[in-house]
């Protein structure tokens, strides 16, 4: 069953509840109404019998011992109605030609009241084969008690009446309150069809550009928009996926060839080489080996993106900068590192971390002619390292960051031009930003700021 069909189903449903409960609310209110009628005519009827001139004389009834007949003198009154001691004798009027009426149900009930063992009360019954509503009432202490009885027939006949346009009105209600229902779920669900379409496309055709129109602010609203976050997400994943492929394929081609021009020739022309150059070659294959291992090792940090194998947790980033420092001096000892450190928690991932600051200090010390000083800060949340080098030109700043881009001062240098990409990735995945500028008195400055500081205090 579908979503929609189940949404007209409940509108129906409690649109029917509703309407069945207010047409029996509405029917027991009017039959009441009518009912209360009925009794106030009954007890006027009773009053008037009871302060009525003489009874009469009461006659017994053959053969009855409790049974007499009144012989009122001008009764004006139509409707049945019995008298009842305490004994349980009954006293019924003489009606005209001789016909006498017949005794009215409740007698027991109606010798309690005349004992004065119950109160007055209203019963239904059938007299006579017709629906009637009948009044005992007490009368005066020592004269037992009155039985009055109405016909219900023409109320029963009103209340059919209301019953059937009552049901009616209901079925029609449910009717509209059913194609009520199937078009605002038709509504209401569109982003939710829209969804449902765009994803089937998306699925089908592989392409990530899709987006649902969205219109209003309700939750199927918020659903779509939020499904189009996500699209546009994984658009953009798949576009970095797809420039990263690209740009890798680019550069792995260069030292892919020139690697395997030197193995060939190597293994072709080995014992014809010249030791010296035989040797030079050897050295070339180690070292575009090593290159090809760093690259292939940032690639695949690359490709990770956003990925964290280890929980976020707090983390001392002061410490993280002087492991790194110390990396990094074994790696460039002639090149010295000056640091001044203030107490900083973060949180992040550690190894994260270190991996980015570490390719900053690397970075700097690339470009610090031998023998000058990196400086290293940490304050107020914001790691800065600052070199002594050339600095980078102004056409090349707005670009240090991105995949495999390489200064044109840089691109006799070695390195494959990931490095500083990782570290806008670290710190992106961590809140943060990083940025580059130049220096005062030459040199430049990277400044990287992760999110989240918890303040700075001592160990």
């Amino acid at each position: 069953m579908s979503l929609r069909t189940r949404l007209t189903l409940v509108v129906a449903t409690a649109v029917a509840a509703a309407v069945v409960l207010a047409s029996a609310l509405v029917y027991y209110l009017i039959r009441n109404e009518l009912l209360n009628q009925v009794n106030r005519s009954l007890r006027t009827q009773a009053a008037q019998i009871a302060s009525s001139p003489s009874r009469g004389l009461a006659t017994q009834v053959p053969g009855h011992p409790k049974q007499y007949i009144l012989h009122f003198r001008g009764l004006p009154f139509s409707n049945p109605f019995q008298f009842v001691d305490a004994a349980g004798a009954t006293y019924r009027p003489e009606q005209g030609f001789g016909d006498v009426w017949a005794l009215l149900p409740g007698i027991n009930q109606a010798r309690e009241v005349a004992s004065g063992k119950r109160k007055d009360f209203f019963f239904e019954s059938h007299y006579h084969g017709e629906h009637v509503r009948l009044l005992v009432a007490r009368l005066d202490p020592g004269n037992g008690a009155i039985e009055v009885v109405a016909s219900l027939k023409d109320l029963d006949h009103e209340l059919s009446k209301i019953k059937l346009w009552l049901i009616i009105v209901a079925l029609g209600g449910i009717g509209v309150a059913s194609v009520a229902g199937f078009l605002v779920a038709r509504a209401a669900l569109a982003p939710v069809r829209d969804l449902s379409e765009t994803a089937e496309r998306v699925r089908s055709t592989r392409d990530l550009s899709q987006r649902i129109r969205v219109a209003g602010t309700d939750e199927l609203s918020r659903l779509a928009a939020t499904f189009n976050g996500m699209l546009e997400s994984l658009d953009e994943a798949a576009r970095q996926q797809r420039r990263l492929v690209q740009d890798a394929s680019h550069e792995l081609r260069t030292p892919l060839t020139s690697l395997r021009t030197n193995i060939e020739l190597l293994a072709t022309r080995d014992k014809d080489l010249p030791p010296d150059e035989r040797e030079h070659l050897l050295r070339d294959v180690v070292e575009q080996l090593g290159e090809m291992t760093v690259l292939i090792g940032e690639l695949t940090e690359l490709a990770r993106g956003e990925e964290q194998r280890h929980a976020p947790e707090e983390v001392r980033l002061d410490l993280v900068t002087q492991d790194a420092i110390r990396r990094a001096t074994r790696n460039h000892p002639e090149v010295p590192i000056v640091a001044e450190l203030d107490p900083t928690t973060v949180v992040g991932v550690r190894a994260s971390l270190e991996r980015a600051i570490g390719n900053l200090l690397d970075n700097a010390a690339k470009w610090s002619p031998t023998g000058t000083e990196v400086d290293v800060r940490l304050t107020d949340g914001e790691l800065t390292v600052r070199d002594h080098g050339p600095g980078i030109a102004d056409a090349d700043l707005p670009h240090v960051f991105e995949r495999f881009y390489r200064a044109t001062s840089a691109r006799g240098m070695s390195g494959s031009g990931l490095g500083l990409a990782i570290v806008r990735q670290v710190a992106e995945a961590h809140g943060g930003t990083v940025t580059a500028e130049a220096a005062p008195g030459g040199g430049t400055l990277m400044r990287l700021r992760v999110a989240e500081a918890n303040g700075s205090g001592n160990p």
